[in-house]
């Protein structure tokens, strides 16, 4: 057999489509995700609701004691290394700084 004909021999007879799987290849292909992108992918769960204290989207009440407290790097690097009940990069498990960095700045947002 040529290495053609394995090829075709043993490829899927299918494909299977995942919801929302457009945006996760889109950012595998280079697209750039915005941090709405991210906060509704992979921080609303908590930041949504304030759990254990995470700090709510756009609510100045929640976020300007930390902002003023220990300033926005610290803020992102907590973000990125974990603080509290937040793991490293929250729930984000193929986010780098920079996108958490995009979703901290998107929750911060006009306070």
């Amino acid at each position: 057999m040529t290495e053609q004909e394995i090829i075709d021999r043993i490829k899927p007879h299918g494909n299977v489509k995942v919801a929302g799987a457009e945006a996760e290849s889109a950012t595998a292909a280079g697209g750039a995700r915005s941090g709405a992108d991210i906060y509704n992918q992979a921080c609303v769960a908590c930041h949504g609701a304030g759990v254990l204290g995470a700090p709510k989207l756009q609510v100045a009440a929640d976020w300007q004691p930390r902002l003023d407290e220990k300033g926005f790097e610290t803020v992102w690097m907590n973000a990125v290394n974990g603080i509290n009940a937040m793991p490293p990069m929250g729930t984000c498990g193929d986010c780098n700084e920079d996108d958490i960095k995009a979703a901290v700045e998107y929750m911060i947002e006009g306070i």
